[in-house]
């Protein structure tokens, strides 16, 4: 999969219902990558995966990542 790391990264989910999936996330306005994203989970269930400090970077001296790991946290309905 084609990225640019200029406006968005992958985010890898490490555990949890989604364990080994892999989405693109857009980097924050200020160009750093989410905290933490919401997944929505059909009906009104979202999981919430809280970022890691685990990153990569696709060439030396990126200031932005291209992939991010993700935790699980919790699933939040409604």
């Amino acid at each position: 999969m084609s990225t640019s790391v200029d406006t968005h990264y992958t985010a890898k989910l490490a555990d949890g219902p989604l364990e080994g999936k892999t989405i693109s996330i857009d980097f924050l306005d200020s160009g750093e990558p989410k905290p933490s994203i919401g997944i929505p989970a059909g009906g009104n269930k979202t999981y919430i995966y809280a970022r890691t400090s685990d990153m990569e970077f696709d060439r030396e001296g990126s200031d932005r990542p291209s992939a991010v790991a993700y935790r699980y946290r919790e699933a939040s309905f409604g």
